[in-house]
């Protein structure tokens, strides 16, 4: 199967810690990295996760707290400084380019690429990327600011020839991207060869929501149902639930509640509240209610 990979540069929420960064993540599919989110440091983890800069076209960004892109503009100067032609594309709610232009106009005034901003809605599922191999779409989070998760699927790959069974038939060479997408053969002489007899199906395309920050938010389960992997924001453990709901996050034990609605295969949970020095606890409670879960940690790489 091809590459598709998660990783995680950061899982601290707001306050710094000397345990986590602020959030950010990557997503590697066939070698193409998407960064969700930026906070500060997040280069810094980029480069110890031994990923490459090059590799890197667009980012993603959930809402305007500091805490997820902070660590932008840093970003984008090393980049200038490494000599960059590739255009960047940023990703989010509406507001990041106006506050970003003044500090862009002012430290990379000299950058040989352009940095193209593209803003969506937060009230209702958009796509907002597509290529050959995969989409994103914004899955909408409720939070103190306009806020989206993402859905990054990947498209369904074509059938595989049966080598045996295209020699066996005859299939001239021409024919067979027909037949990876799903074609019958007609032979020569009008014999019909299902398509099931010479190939097998491609591998299930594969899926990763991201869902940061946001409330326990039950609206988004049908969106996210069956994905190979949700990332949930748990950033307080449950006897702190007030404290969850009055700053629009979730608990570990909701995180978990949303994966087992979903049918999720895995959960990640981070975004963790700096008053927690062990986050085996908001582990515990989690898995109480869905055992396939996981505590994020910087430099975690997940395949799916």
């Amino acid at each position: 199967m091809e590459k598709f990979e998660l990783y995680i540069l950061g899982c601290g929420s707001a306050l710094p810690t000397t345990r986590h960064f602020a959030t950010s993540q990557v997503v590697n599919l066939r070698d193409k990295l998407f960064m969700i989110d930026c906070g500060e440091g997040a280069q810094l983890q980029f480069r110890r996760s031994k990923l490459k800069f090059s590799r890197l076209n667009h980012i993603f960004i959930s809402h305007l707290h500091g805490d997820h892109c902070f660590g932008l503009l840093g970003l984008i100067s090393t980049f200038g400084l490494l000599g960059r032609t590739a255009e960047l594309h940023i990703h989010s709610p509406k507001g990041l380019e106006e506050l970003f232009a003044p500090m862009l106009s002012f430290f990379c005034k000299t950058l040989k690429f352009q940095v193209i901003f593209h803003e969506f809605e937060t009230k209702q599922a958009a796509l907002i990327y597509e290529d050959r191999s995969m989409t994103v779409t914004t899955i909408p989070l409720k939070h103190r600011i306009p806020c989206c998760g993402f859905l990054f699927a990947e498209k369904p790959g074509l059938n595989h020839i049966i080598r045996d069974m295209i020699d066996l038939h005859r299939v001239p060479v021409y024919e067979l991207n027909r037949i990876k997408n799903g074609f019958d053969y007609t032979t020569p002489e009008g014999e019909v060869i299902p398509n099931s007899v010479l190939t097998y199906p491609a591998a299930s395309p594969r899926r990763y929501a991201y869902c940061s920050d946001t409330i326990y938010r039950r609206e988004i389960v049908s969106q996210i149902s069956g994905v190979d992997l949700l990332f949930h924001e748990a950033t307080f453990a449950e006897t702190e639930q007030a404290r969850a709901k009055e700053t629009y996050h979730s608990t570990a034990r909701q995180a978990a509640q949303i994966a087992l609605e979903a049918e999720a295969k895995q959960l990640v949970i981070g975004h963790f509240s700096a008053r927690y020095e062990n986050e085996q606890l908001l582990l515990h409670e989690a898995t109480q209610v869905f055992k396939q879960t996981v505590l994020a940690h910087e430099n975690l790489c997940i395949s799916l």
